[in-house]
């Protein structure tokens, strides 16, 4: 027998877009563990941190591109539901290219919608943003009665701007049939800023940032606030809203003709932890869990603003760089861009009463104990990997390895060769004692990194190579904090 919490799940075929990605995988393994006869994990890439679990668990894995129609129909063939999560262009660099969002977002929706209606696919849960109605504006306590954001006036956001075109694609095609006479209900999830262990997308470059040292202010003040979700409240979310498509609901909205429509058709349900937060107190446990630090100074959004929207100028200019000059893959992530500047410097966060009272959802894991298992998560990833200093130990080393190798032994005809020498003549006097101080760097820098190498073996064997090479080229600035892990493992 079917239990409540598995209604419509059981015995059913999903397919889930987008189901190698952080929420995607998630998502698949849950439908798995509530009685699912078949999950399948369509995506674009062929792999991804999460593929062995799935492939573990049984989900089959299907490559493919939403923006092909045949990749589309191969996947949804056949499926009772389908959870569209494949999304592009959320943030960074990616929100750059344009023409990519809209393929994706757009595009892939509307071929997702076509195979819905042809195949008789009965429920379709889309995985929006709230950024279809948030552009920079502050917003408090929102509801769904708030109207879409201008698609004109979505000028830096062009993931919300598609989202909320793929949005309302697919809330109109609610309740429509293809060639089998067999109605299509859909219904849009809207959900917070998404963290949790294994998170891919905000998370990692933050942290990346704070390690480097790159994080230079904080933006807004500290009374900002906004929305965040665990990953297993939105995966559960997700399947409540699958739940609300049922059309043997007992509780529905009366058509027009007299007849119910199931309680989620053709709705959109904002979906968060519950308790609005200043995104930078909020991730400030994390960091400070890593040994990291953010900065005390706080930056006005106008001024942020202005250093995003340099930002922005230059990525579009770079991306438009053809592929055999510049491979946008291997370009950094731009510091921030302006529709990032909104989302962390002004107050937008809504009510998930709607998603309570009209499909049950009410957050299981409070933001507490999401941001303590995201902090263990962290913990054991970066005790799996090489640890460093910030990027400016290396420049000071690096650089000066350099100066004082050109100083003791280039000639004057290179460039500022000259300069370098007469700085390191004034400090060590002759060019003898530049040139031993350069030979004892060296030397110094050598047996230090054979000393790492060496206890790298003992107390971190699968990162020794790093660990040599590292602190052969910074020296005590990384072999501190080979010392410091050493020390925690006694």
């Amino acid at each position: 027998m079917q239990s409540s919490e598995n209604k419509g799940i059981q015995g059913k075929v999903f397919v889930v877009t987008g189901g190698l990605g952080f929420v995607g995988a998630a998502l698949c393994l849950e439908l798995l563990r509530r009685g699912a006869t078949e999950v399948r994990a369509f995506d674009l890439r062929l792999s991804s941190p999460f593929s062995h679990a799935l492939h573990k668990k049984g989900v089959r894995c299907i490559q493919g591109d939403v923006v092909r129609k045949e990749d589309v129909e191969r996947a949804l063939r056949g499926a009772d539901c389908v959870f569209h999560l494949a999304a592009f262009g959320m943030s960074g660099k990616e929100m750059l290219r344009i023409g990519r969002v809209d393929e994706v977002n757009i595009t892939g929706t509307r071929h997702v919608l076509d195979a819905c209606l042809d195949f008789g696919i009965t429920r379709l849960v889309y995985c929006s943003t709230y950024n279809v109605v948030f552009a920079g504006q502050p917003i408090v306590n929102g509801d769904e009665t708030l109207p879409y954001f201008p698609i004109d006036e979505h000028a830096v956001d062009s993931y919300g701007r598609s989202k909320s075109i793929a949005e309302q694609l697919v809330l109109k095609n609610n309740n429509n049939s293809g060639k089998n006479k067999k109605r299509l209900y859909t219904c849009a999830v809207r959900p917070a800023a998404i963290y949790g262990p294994g998170e891919d997308r905000h998370l990692p470059r933050i942290i990346s940032m704070a390690k480097l040292g790159l994080l230079f202010f904080r933006i807004g003040d500290h009374n900002v606030k906004s929305d965040w979700v665990f990953v297993d409240n939105l995966v559960l979310a997700l399947i409540l809203a699958s739940m609300g498509l049922l059309d043997d609901n007992d509780e529905g909205k009366e058509k027009e003709k007299g007849n119910k429509l199931p309680k989620a058709a053709g709705q959109a349900y904002f979906i968060s932890d519950g308790l609005p937060v200043n995104t930078f107190e909020f991730i400030e446990p994390l960091l400070t869990g890593l040994d990291y630090q953010l900065p005390r100074r706080w930056l006005s959004v106008d001024l942020a603003l202005v250093i995003a929207k340099i930002s922005w100028v230059v990525y579009t200019v770079l991306l438009l760089c053809p592929p055999w000059l510049l491979n946008w893959r291997w370009l950094p992530q731009p510091f921030i861009l302006p529709a990032e500047v909104h989302k962390v410097g002004v107050t937008h966060y809504f009510s998930c009463l709607k998603a309570k009272e009209e499909i049950g959802y009410v957050p299981k894991v409070s933001s507490k104990e999401g941001m303590a298992s995201t902090i263990s998560y962290w913990q054991e990833r970066k005790r799996m990997t090489l640890d460093g200093p910030t990027i400016y130990p290396w420049l000071f080393s690096v650089m000066g390895m350099i100066g004082i190798f050109a100083a003791a032994f280039l000639s004057d005809e290179f460039g500022i060769v000259f300069l370098l020498r007469a700085i390191h003549l004034f400090v060590f006097r002759t060019m003898w004692m530049v040139r031993l101080v350069f030979v004892l760097a060296v030397a110094a820098h050598v047996s230090e990194a054979i000393y790492a190498w060496r206890l790298a073996k003992r107390v971190d064997p699968s990162n020794a190579r790093g660990w040599f090479w590292q602190t052969l080229a910074l020296g005590y600035f990384s072999l501190r904090f080979l010392l410091k892990r050493a020390e925690q493992g006694s």
